[in-house]
């Protein structure tokens, strides 16, 4: 592990959008990045100098105005989905790379302008699920030739979709769906690759599934789950085995375990090449795999932008086009109702 003091080549970063979710997990995380903090921005510009003497930087209420006066390599996002994509175009327009938080933007088509604008800029959305160390071995696995095809995929998770999905798009309004349905979506997608088609069954309290058919032929099921944590999981079924993450940070891969109906009478063979094989945070010493900001993928994302910058190679995990993609499904189940939605490639 390199902390931020000890990189020999930072970026020079400013930071817009300083709430609390920013104070508590994008700060931090940058004590382990190649950056240096150069500014943050805010339009609460009290807010923005009472954290800028914290880190020893400069405060500003202007994004522009930050830009021009300070000599930035990239900026970071923290802030809205109603104001990414214009936040987002005027960076790139600055020249500077972009990291910003989930959701990318409120409807499909901002994503789109945002691709337009771009350029050979670096782009990488925060979706933390898709990053996170257990997503990250999910993806190693799934894609084992011992794992076999991907024939389906499960995820659970507290969420209930609204009525009149239609109104709700065409009104740009903010729910749930679109604030945290990202992150189950997010994962299974970059699990199980692009989404051909969506349905979406609903209860009248908007509690259901979500049906998604994946391009390569796996069909998954987006539980939409209620009731206290913890709730969360996901599986992933495939031709010889299968994994399963619980509450994002316990992974378990099930090998199987050799039986012939009738005959065997042992539950524990001999060996070490069957039954289950589980992955989870030390929490007897105060270390890193252990932290928040590395179980939840934080740390991950924005390294994984600053690598990206620092190598001069466009992002593919996390990207803008990995982003439309979600934003297409998500728009596709909010409408739904029933009906077998395609999407279009």
């Amino acid at each position: 592990m390199t902390y931020q003091r000890d990189f020999t080549k930072k970026l020079r970063v400013g930071v817009v959008g300083l709430g609390s979710h920013c104070y508590r997990n994008i700060l931090p995380t940058l004590h382990y990045l190649p950056v240096e903090l150069r500014a943050v921005c805010d339009i609460n510009l009290e807010l923005a100098q009472a954290t800028a003497r914290e880190y020893g930087c400069k405060a500003y209420a202007s994004p522009p105005d930050m830009y021009e006066q300070e000599s930035l390599d990239a900026v970071l996002l923290v802030v809205s989905p109603f104001e990414h994509p214009r936040l987002a175009i005027e960076a790139f327009r600055a020249g500077l790379h972009v990291w910003m938080e989930k959701p990318v933007a409120v409807r499909a088509n901002e994503v789109e302008a945002m691709i337009a604008e771009r350029g050979d800029r670096v782009a990488v959305v925060g979706f933390k699920k898709a990053f996170m160390p257990a997503a990250q071995k999910a993806k190693e696995v799934v894609r084992s030739a011992e794992f076999g095809a991907l024939h389906s995929l499960l995820a659970v998770y507290p969420m209930s979709l609204p009525g009149n999905g239609q109104a709700v798009l065409e009104a740009r309004k903010f729910q749930n769906w679109l604030g945290n349905g990202c992150h189950p979506l997010s994962l299974l997608m970059a699990v199980g690759g692009k989404v051909a088609a969506v349905t979406s069954h609903l209860a009248p309290n908007g509690r259901g599934v979500v049906l998604l058919e994946f391009a390569d032929g796996a069909v998954g099921n987006f539980h939409l789950a209620s009731g206290p944590q913890p709730i969360e999981s996901y599986s992933f079924f495939g031709e010889r085995a299968h994994l399963r993450i619980d509450n994002s940070f316990r992974v378990t891969l099930e090998r199987g375990i050799p039986s012939q109906y009738g005959v065997t009478t042992g539950y524990i063979p001999a060996g070490f090449d069957s039954g289950a094989i589980t992955w989870e945070p030390q929490n007897c010493l105060a270390t890193l795999e252990n932290k928040a900001l590395f179980t939840q993928g934080f740390y991950q994302e924005l390294f994984y932008f600053c690598q990206c910058v620092l190598e001069g190679k466009a992002a593919e995990e996390g990207s803008l086009e990995f982003a439309l993609d979600v934003m297409k499904v998500y728009e596709a189940a909010l409408v739904s109702d029933g009906k077998r939605m395609e999407i279009d490639a």
